[in-house]
């Protein structure tokens, strides 16, 4: 859009009024962004150790016994179960057991195996881009480096995270889609939806040592207690302190 058309409702509000809006300037009073960043800090915390109590075994739910089979798991689990993809990945692996097998196998033969986890011939393609960069690149192994990982051929945030988490036990915050809608639920972010932005908002309230277990809590608690279609509030340990969980209350 040009720029001109961009400055144009200013324009006329100052036709309309004879004055800047007044309301357009004002801000938060000094002080009231960070009252409000404590408050859900204190709530993050509180929700850590109850899931913690929970659910003690915090692991990711993608079975792999090696970096690289993480990387590749991670992109065959877009629109796909975990469970499915757990299924697939031994078939996958007993035809291509290596990094370097997978980097020098035909894609159609990648798409054969992995179909069945939708997306097959994209999921297919990025596996084999990404595993030839590992072999030719990085010697067969998996970089420790986020930005790194985030250059891999079908690699986001998303999985990056989820590796510096797991597999290296570094800071990591995964904001998949049970992570995304249980912080809108109990308030730890407020009605955001792209990934990116909630990751950002929650660095800013979880202690970096926290995040990667306080994820896959997330996910087990999403599946176990807080489903998509209906939240089970009355069975939850957080409804004392959910923002929903306690709206839920109010109306029973």
């Amino acid at each position: 859009m040009k720029k001109q058309s961009e400055k144009q409702p200013e324009r006329q509000l100052g036709k309309r009024s004879g004055k800047t809006s007044e309301t357009k300037l004002k801000k938060k009073p000094v002080g009231t962004a960070e009252k409000d960043l404590e408050k859900k800090r204190a709530l993050a915390i509180e929700v850590i150790r109850r899931l913690r109590e929970e659910y003690p075994d915090a692991q990711c739910t993608l079975w792999y016994d090696e970096p690289w089979k993480l990387l590749v798991s991670v992109r065959l689990a877009a629109q796909c179960t975990d469970a499915r993809v757990d299924k697939t990945v031994p078939i996958l692996y007993e035809k291509f057991p290596t990094v370097e097998a997978l980097a020098e196998a035909p894609v159609e033969e990648i798409e054969e195996i992995v179909k069945v986890c939708g997306l097959g011939h994209s999921k297919a393609r990025d596996i084999s881009a990404c595993m030839k960069v590992l072999h030719e690149k990085y010697a067969d192994r998996v970089p420790d480096d986020f930005d790194a990982l985030l250059a891999l051929p079908g690699v986001g945030r998303k999985s990056a995270n989820l590796v510096m988490g797991d597999v290296f036990g570094k800071p990591a915050i995964v904001t998949d889609t049970h992570c995304i809608r249980l912080c809108n639920l109990i308030g730890l972010v407020d009605d955001l939806k792209e990934p990116a932005k909630v990751e950002r908002e929650l660095w800013k309230i979880i202690p970096p040592e926290e995040g990667s277990d306080l994820c896959h809590r997330f996910v087990n608690h999403g599946r176990a207690v807080c489903v998509a279609r209906h939240p089970r509030c009355g069975e939850c340990c957080l409804k004392e302190i959910c923002r929903y969980g306690k709206q839920a209350a109010a109306l029973e």
